[in-house]
């Protein structure tokens, strides 16, 4: 296996230091280190932070993989500087039994990338009338332990109650896609100015903020951990903000697109703007960076949804809802957080790894930068500005709303136990590292 030694790094954004990785994990950290190795890596400016944790990922294979397979995902994963992500269960099969999961995790295994988790879906074929087989999926190799139905609301509370207590039994979590489904019927955007200027059906904040005060509720009376995924709305911020003040076992995610677009965008028509949930206000939006800061919002999930050309690039009643955000989501927050000075590099490693690892219980991942632990690294170079140009994407899919923005920090290298996915910004071939 490959040795590296990175000379003159900033761990977690402090004073220059040099790390050995070596049999997978860091071997040595200190200042002008007498050691050699196999690659020598020149970190001057750079950044070091743990691997990125991703809890909110769609890889589209088994089914869609004309938008993305598990091996394209995970190298877009790999150039985001993501070691783990976890894999949504709107496949086509759904992930709802052990059979797809397991076959999602081999492939991830084949791909060599990313680690890969599958999310167990709660209900057979996102359906919501019946539980899907989660004793199995948990059982299986792929050894689930997050369910979701993200692309459709649980919307039953009888059947979010049983999900938040097998959740429990296995020290799992059901991580809910906030949607009342009767008051978004043809929704096409946020309800307000915007929409009502348009002429477009709008889609309330009080879709989003219901569904997580009654799930609030059912977490409290089962003792189940209940994950919020992409939360939008100042006001669902409140509410998650009351449950942690009540002690409850809740915690939220964000997506890199709403700590920085608004509905504002909507007006020029681009479908590549329409998103599930909704881009938000510029009150929402400060709400939510407000929230990350504070560790109210306890996660960025990137939500990515790599959609074919054809989805996006026609009538917006029609196009596919979702964004690509694998290779953009640290740039993002970088520009939204850190240049702003609401966070700090610990804090980002905090909301970006250690706690989204934590929340999925990932036992190798998210861990500190010290001596002894996995080499799951990433070399970020903060300083670097560039152009988003969508073609040099890794993803086989182009639905990126920041195409043409100027945005902070590049990715440098990225470290998946040891070894190299990406060096001086680009994919390694796997294989000629082992």
């Amino acid at each position: 296996m490959t040795t590296y030694l990175i000379r003159n790094a900033q761990i977690l954004g402090g004073a220059p230091q040099d790390l050995l990785l070596a049999e997978g994990v860091i071997q040595q950290i200190g200042t002008d280190l007498d050691a050699t190795a196999d690659v020598e890596i020149d970190a001057r400016g750079l950044l070091v932070l743990p691997g990125l944790v991703d809890l909110h990922t769609h890889l589209r294979q088994p089914g869609k993989e004309e938008a993305e397979t598990v091996l394209t995902g995970t190298q877009a994963a790999a150039m985001g500087g993501f070691t783990a992500v976890h894999a949504m269960a709107n496949t086509t099969p759904t992930a709802d039994t052990a059979e797809v999961v397991e076959q999602v995790h081999r492939l991830a295994l084949e791909a060599g990338y990313c680690d890969v988790h599958p999310v167990g879906a709660v209900t057979v074929g996102l359906e919501g009338k019946e539980a899907a087989d989660w004793d199995g999926m948990h059982r299986s190799a792929a050894a689930v332990r997050v369910f979701s139905d993200d692309g459709k609301c649980v919307d039953d509370a009888v059947m979010m109650r049983a999900a938040l207590e097998y959740a429990k039994s296995i020290d799992g979590v059901v991580a809910q896609h906030a949607q009342e489904p009767r008051l978004t019927e043809g929704a096409q955007m946020n309800e307000g100015t915007v929409s009502a200027e348009l002429g477009m059906p709008g889609w309330p904040a009080v879709a989003e903020e219901a569904v997580i005060a009654r799930d609030v509720a059912l977490a409290a009376a089962t003792g189940g951990r209940l994950h919020v995924c992409h939360l939008s709305t100042k006001g669902s911020v409140e509410i998650v903000r009351w449950a942690k003040s009540r002690g409850l076992d809740v915690t939220a995610e964000v997506t890199p697109h709403h700590l920085l677009l608004t509905d504002e965008l909507v007006r020029t028509g681009e479908a590549v703007y329409k998103v599930n949930p909704p881009l938000r206000t510029e009150e929402d939006v400060l709400a939510l960076r407000a929230a990350l800061a504070d560790g109210t919002i306890d996660a960025v999930g990137t939500d990515h949804a790599p959609h074919p050309e054809a989805d996006k690039t026609c009538a917006w009643a029609v196009a596919a809802m979702g964004m690509v955000g694998l290779e953009t989501a640290l740039s993002v927050v970088q520009q939204t957080m850190v240049d702003t000075g609401l966070m700090n590099w610990q804090g980002v490693a905090d909301r970006m790894s250690h706690r989204p690892a934590r929340i999925g219980r990932l036992t190798g991942q998210g861990r500190p930068i010290s001596v002894g632990e996995p080499a799951n690294l990433v070399l970020f170079d903060p300083a670097y500005r560039g152009t988003v140009t969508p073609d040099a994407f890794a993803t086989r899919s182009r639905n990126t709303p920041f195409k043409g923005l100027d945005l902070p920090g590049k990715v440098h290298a990225t470290f998946l136990r040891g070894t190299a996915t990406v060096l001086a910004g680009a994919l390694t071939e796997l294989g000629e590292d082992a």
